[in-house]
């Protein structure tokens, strides 16, 4: 990245235009496009560790695909039950936040537009972005499907230009190209990293440096270090301890005596220490997808087409991160809230939508008494290699023209998209109404 050889470098105000990616000294905005929307740190050009997420990205997604809803709140999840999945920021200005109760959100914000999700739009955006990401460094760790760690150490030479330039040009091309906004955050280690992308949303660029780590975090609340949840904050509380600056105040064998483990990452984290690597491939324990239903069910064959989406779901996250599992779980959840659990081990891995579904079915039948379900879902685990996964039956041939016609349909899906084609069981009045424009509620 060409600097400007005029001036007198000076780290304290070593800056990055973050429109044309110019980097300069000393002025308070970009010599080369005359722009103001830059960055200043004086590590800014050192700082190899990045967090990347998507703002709002169910919603972004949405408003993307239907530019009527640009100005309005919209909220993504079930229209009368469930939770709060996304809310866009004009949503959240009401109060709206993820995982609040939908009832309460429409109290909030009545003239919200709800939106069910549609996930595989949601998972075509985001592996759209993390292609992006692929182009700047292999050195990525995904956290869920619209966020990610990157570690772009090394990546200079290759590039020709320092990471925080990188950084701020594939931001750009993410909203050019895709139509979505996303917030990072550079810094020297994975909490750092993660605490500077939350900082400045929409649209941020926020670093934290080695230098400063402590200063700033001296001025948040614990609940800003990442693992203290309500239950840790609350035993913190009761100990007088609510601000990050009183945990740097104390020893770390003070801490260790008091709260174990906890007290070890406490002591650590509160003075911005992180020795975690990003690790390109994360230990996946088990894949799963649940529907809290938009009324309670207790017909068979209404929680049969519910059951077969979860496995639709949980077959393309499987096929799309090539693994396969042995434990299949179902998962039901009562009108009362009492939760229902039934697991059943395969002789051999799985991968595929029927398999998953007829499993389940099994699993199902015997639970399917009269009593009215408010959610339901599948999982599978224990995951083997995949080159085991799903071998041609030689007894029940029957079975295996359904696995190379899955396989086939995947195949298409591949090549032409994934809603080029559409199984008769996949395709319902429901469905089809759910991609006309939403009303506004």
């Amino acid at each position: 990245m060409e600097k400007e050889s005029a001036e007198s470098p000076d780290p304290e105000t070593t800056s990055l235009c973050r429109s044309c990616f110019h980097i300069f000294y000393n002025q308070p905005h970009c010599p080369q496009c005359g722009k103001n929307r830059i960055v200043t740190h004086p590590e800014l050009l050192t700082l190899t560790i990045a967090h990347m997420d998507c703002d709002a990205f169910y919603a972004a997604v949405e408003k993307r695909d239907n530019p009527e809803l640009a100005s309005k709140p919209v909220i993504i999840g079930g229209e009368t039950r469930g939770v709060v999945s996304t809310a866009c920021y004009i949503a959240r200005m009401y109060g709206v936040k993820s995982a609040m109760p939908m009832y309460k959100a429409k109290k909030l914000c009545p003239d919200a537009v709800i939106i069910r999700p549609d996930m595989k739009r949601y998972r075509e955006a985001g592996l759209a972005v993390r292609a992006k990401m692929l182009a700047l460094t292999p050195q990525i760790e995904p956290i869920s499907i619209d966020e990610a760690f990157l570690d772009l150490s090394g990546t200079e030479k290759l590039h020709k230009a320092v990471p925080a330039a990188m950084l701020a040009k594939l931001a750009h091309e993410i909203e050019k190209e895709i139509g979505i906004t996303i917030s990072v955050g550079l810094a020297a280690n994975k909490f750092l990293a993660k605490l500077a992308s939350d900082m400045n949303k929409p649209r941020g660029f926020t670093v934290i440096g080695n230098f400063d780590a402590v200063s700033l975090l001296a001025t948040l609340p614990v609940t800003a270090i990442y693992g203290i949840g309500q239950k840790t904050a609350k035993t913190l509380a009761r100990d007088g301890l609510s601000r990050i600056s009183q945990l740097q105040e104390i020893d770390e064998a003070t801490l260790i005596r008091r709260y174990g483990e906890t007290g070890q990452r406490l002591y650590k984290l509160s003075r911005g220490i992180d020795t975690r690597k990003v690790t390109a491939e994360r230990d996946t324990k088990s894949i799963s997808s649940e529907r809290t239903l938009e009324k309670d069910l207790a017909s068979y064959d209404e929680l049969e087409m519910k059951l077969w989406r979860c496995c639709e779901q949980v077959a393309a996250d499987l096929k799309h991160k090539n693994l396969a599992g042995i434990t299949i779980h179902l998962k039901l959840k009562t009108s009362m809230h009492r939760v229902i659990s039934r697991s059943r081990t395969l002789q051999e891995p799985t991968q595929l939508t029927m398999t998953l579904f007829e499993t389940g079915k099994s699993l199902l039948v015997p639970l399917v008494d009269g009593t009215p379900y408010r959610l339901i879902g599948i999982g599978v685990s224990q995951f083997r290699d995949l080159w085991l996964a799903d071998q041609p039956d030689l007894l029940e041939t029957g079975r295996t023209k359904k696995a190379n016609a899955e396989r086939t349909i995947d195949t298409l899906k591949a090549k032409f998209g994934v809603t080029a084609i559409t199984t008769g069981r996949s395709f319902s009045p429901e469905k089809s109404a759910s991609k006309q424009t939403p009303k506004k509620k």
